[in-house]
């Protein structure tokens, strides 16, 4: 039996630990005052914001269907209108956009073609001139042809008259 008793049971320990154990419960154990807090919040808050939450979610339902039944159609049915004002537009735009660029292609083919002509024409010029120089260069060939031929005549009739002299 003596050791199921408390060894301090009966001596002058015992208040020690009583005064200990209230000491602790009073300085370190909140939660007591903890749950009377608790309590007292919801107390509080159930009393004073009452059903305000729900008239605010209800309110908030209410103005989602107005928006649903009554801004939403109208919205669509604006969106729509402007839609389709819009789409006419950017169609036009766009056709638009296709006959400048038919145009800018056609201009750029124009150039170029023009380019083109330049080009063979020039080329064609270029040709003309180089018969031409060739024409030429056979020509003074054939004159200077000519003229050798002419001085080798020459020189060897010099020759034949110098040599008739040499002989003296």
């Amino acid at each position: 039996d003596r050791r199921r008793d408390s060894p301090a049971a009966g001596s002058p320990i015992q208040p020690i630990i009583k005064d200990v154990g209230e000491v602790y419960s009073r300085l370190l154990d909140h939660r007591p005052v903890i749950q009377g807090e608790i309590r007292y919040f919801v107390k509080e808050f159930e009393e004073k914001r009452g059903l305000r939450e729900l008239r605010v979610l209800e309110n908030l339902k209410n103005t989602i269907l107005e928006a649903k039944e009554r801004v939403l159609p109208k919205c669509e049915q604006a969106m729509q209108g402007n839609l389709s004002e819009t789409f006419k537009r950017l169609q036009a735009a766009n056709a638009m956009i296709h006959r400048l660029q038919e145009r800018a292609y056609e201009a750029r083919k124009l150039q170029a073609d023009k380019v083109m002509a330049r080009e063979e024409k020039c080329i064609a010029h270029c040709e003309e001139f180089m018969k031409e120089q060739q024409n030429k260069r056979a020509e003074i060939d054939e004159e200077h042809r000519k003229a050798m031929e002419h001085l080798k005549e020459q020189y060897s009739e010099m020759e034949k008259e110098l040599a008739k002299y040499v002989s003296f």
